[in-house]
């Protein structure tokens, strides 16, 4: 039988997690949409990792409180890779769509990223904060819906010069900058000195791809420079298939 999900962050459960309360939005979803009633069993995860096997308690209009019974192992396991994608700006809707799939595909972290090319522009931090919050929405819908435990992080748009910084030698091996030209295949990679990581960071352009001295920024930062093929691909295409490649060879994607 499919489990009937629910988030609750840390901050819900009770001291001694014997029971916690839903959010209003997550109350109404299992009041009117799934029409659930005292006694039902559900469960819930925080977002965190943990899972928990749960009955009903009490509903009423926009809250629910939930007894715990106990701990379970979440739905799914999670990625042994810990993979943080950083992905410029894209227009449109075109940013949902790579939040809500590299999530179902198990990324780690979302790094929206402001490129010399991306055809997207902020207002202010006002336009900023509805973003990420609209995004941080997209991250959890797609979690439960792949029966993830753990809700990635969606970051505030940065710089790209902030994000290519590196402080140590360990860490510049596990960032990896995919262009549509001057780079090694992801194969040749994995057939040189690359050791199978347990984390990466992958930066992914926007429409309009890399510029000249940003490709050259990244190599001065010691960023390894990974081509995908002879294909030009759409920027939100090439997020996904990163993720992909990246989840396939280092990761849990068989």
């Amino acid at each position: 039988m499919t489990r009937r999900r629910f988030y609750a962050p840390p901050s819900a459960f009770a001291s001694n997690l014997k029971n916690l309360a839903l959010a209003s939005d997550e109350s109404r979803h299992l009041r009117d949409v799934l029409r659930l009633k005292p006694g039902d069993e559900v469960y819930a995860f925080d977002g965190e990792g943990r899972e928990f096997q749960c009955t009903i308690n009490e509903i009423s209009r926009g809250f629910a409180r939930l007894s715990v019974i106990a701990e379970v192992e979440p739905a799914r396991s999670e990625s042994p890779l810990q993979l943080t994608l950083a992905v410029a700006l894209l227009k449109g809707e075109k940013f949902d769509l790579v939040v809500q799939k590299t999530t179902e595909l198990g990324v780690a972290h979302i790094v929206p990223v402001i490129t010399k090319l991306a055809d997207v522009h902020l207002r202010d931090e006002s336009d900023k904060s509805k973003r990420v919050a609209r995004w941080q929405r997209i991250a959890l819908e797609a979690t439960k819906q792949s029966g993830r435990a753990v809700v990635p992080k969606v970051a505030s748009p940065v710089a790209f010069r902030s994000v290519i910084q590196t402080t140590t030698q360990e860490e510049a091996q596990n960032r990896l900058m995919f262009s549509e030209r001057d780079g090694q295949s992801l194969s040749e990679l994995q057939k040189s000195s690359f050791q199978r990581p347990l984390s990466i960071t992958a930066v992914v352009g926007a429409e309009g791809g890399w510029t000249d001295e940003e490709i050259a920024e990244a190599r001065e930062a010691k960023w390894t420079i990974i081509t995908l093929g002879g294909r030009t691909l759409r920027a939100e295409t090439a997020a996904i298939a990163v993720t992909v490649l990246l989840q396939h060879a280092f990761g849990d994607l068989v």
